[in-house]
């Protein structure tokens, strides 16, 4: 298999239009986190976005910041955890589950990440996209939404392209908002629950997990189940 590594998206761009030119599909990754799941594709070209990794704009007292797509996941949180903040959309790690001990890291396709307990309240990492930057399947790129909370600037791509997983662009930029991080947190978790608790296909152990979130004066109670489901 061809690995066709690229340093910024006019590369991605003249990958695309030589793929276009030898009707040559492309597995688009980061870092490979997520390459477990589905089917494996049909192709001997690989497009790697590993190297575009830097964090281009971080701008904490706006609640932005803007990533390259193979900016490691890790790298990403430890930054923003550095300025009390945190994704509001609660991105988990499924390295364990999935049998896969590489980086986690942000991609064409890793924003239908598996959501945590504040998927309730705050959604999912597509409610958190404001703006893309990406290549089209033509070869052009292009850019969707921007860099402020509130955008009017037409149709929301970016929740189009969130979980596209590739097939409609090449994401190599995207701006998330953030969000101030609880001053303190705790979890109360309850065993040995009875069935009535329990959702269809839990295999026994099933509990629920409380926790409390403080802000200020304000406390926050979030209730979940584990075991594989989410109350």
């Amino acid at each position: 298999m061809d690995t066709l590594k690229v340093r910024d998206a006019k590369d991605v761009e003249q990958v695309v239009r030589a793929a276009i030119a030898s009707d040559q599909p492309l597995e688009i990754i980061g870092h490979g986190s997520r390459r477990l799941i589905g089917q494996p594709m049909a192709t001997n070209a690989l497009l790697d976005l590993s190297a575009l990794n830097a964090v281009t704009a971080y701008e904490p007292n706006e609640l932005i910041i803007t990533v390259q797509a193979g900016a490691p996941l890790a790298d990403v949180l430890s930054l923003i955890d550095s300025k009390n903040q945190q994704f509001a959309f609660e991105p988990i790690d499924t390295r364990a589950v999935a049998g896969h001990a590489r980086r986690r890291n942000h991609r064409r396709h890793d924003w239908r990440w598996p959501r945590g307990s504040r998927r309730i309240k705050a959604g999912g990492a597509r409610d958190h996209l404001l703006g893309a930057h990406a290549v089209s399947g033509f070869g052009d790129s292009f850019k969707a939404g921007g860099r402020v909370v509130k955008n009017v600037t037409g149709y929301d791509l970016c929740k189009l392209l969130a979980g596209s997983w590739g097939t409609l662009a090449v994401m190599t930029e995207v701006t998330l908002k953030v969000m101030p991080r609880p001053e303190s947190e705790r979890t109360l978790v309850l065993r040995g629950l009875d069935g009535r608790h329990r959702k269809q296909g839990n295999d026994g152990g099933a509990g629920l997990a409380v926790r409390c979130i403080r802000r200020g004066a304000r406390a926050e109670f979030r209730v979940s189940s584990y075991g594989g489901w989410t109350s």
